[in-house]
């Protein structure tokens, strides 16, 4: 998968770690889990992702990202 553009959003403390990427078809979330839960990784389409689990830390973790980007939640 060739990326043009990624910024990590949240490393757990297990080690997974969540990115915030677009390539050439659109913008999505990218899931890495750690090492030893296999390093898979799993693409995730943004509504998808902020309709899942919205306490989890990467979560939290997006949504202060945008917050800067705009501004709004500093």
């Amino acid at each position: 998968m060739s990326l043009s553009r990624q910024r990590k959003i949240h490393q757990s403390e297990n080690g997974d770690s969540w990115w915030l990427c677009q390539d050439c078809k659109g913008v999505f979330i990218l899931h890495e889990t750690n090492i030893f839960a296999g390093g898979d990784v799993t693409k995730i389409g943004l509504a998808e992702f902020l309709a899942n689990d919205s306490g989890a830390p990467e979560h939290q973790a997006f949504l202060k990202m945008i917050g800067g980007l705009t501004g709004i939640l500093t």
